[in-house]
């Protein structure tokens, strides 16, 4: 039986560990910048580099329209995309897509401080396709006790 590929799955380890004590010491109730922040010393004690705030130029038929800004990006592989909101939405998981196809990255992972659990969602855009897989909250796919 072959092992499933997972992208970046190391990575993606020690960044949910450092979410996980973020949320366990501050809960819910901040604002984006204050997760963000604690994000930042979280994962660089863990020796993750990261490109805070970076900004990212948008371009349409090969012309530039704009431009804008990424909360972190991981090591130089993964974007990280931090929320304060009740529930992670689809449309917070097609940003972290939009911000994919823009830099051509593989991964994104979405994290949101803003509930009672910390909650996440990876975004994977390989080869022209993009994967979404079912978030916790998602009814069509209920929690396991």
């Amino acid at each position: 039986m072959s092992e499933i590929y997972i992208v970046e799955k190391e990575l993606s380890y020690l960044i949910m560990q450092a979410a996980f004590e973020v949320h366990n010491f501050l809960g819910p109730g901040f604002p984006e910048s204050i997760y963000e922040e604690a994000m930042n010393r979280e994962l660089v004690k863990r020796g993750v580099a990261l490109e805070r705030q970076k900004r990212i130029k948008v371009v349409y038929k090969d012309e530039p329209i704009g431009e804008f800004i990424l909360d972190n990006i991981a090591n130089g592989r993964v974007i990280l995309e931090y929320k304060a909101v009740s529930e992670i939405a689809k449309i917070h998981e097609q940003q972290a897509l939009s911000y994919l196809k823009a830099t051509g990255l593989e991964l994104a992972i979405v994290i949101n401080f803003g509930a009672s659990r910390v909650q996440s969602s990876r975004v994977v855009y390989k080869n022209g396709k993009s994967t979404f897989p079912p978030r916790q909250s998602d009814p069509r796919h209920p929690k396991k006790e």
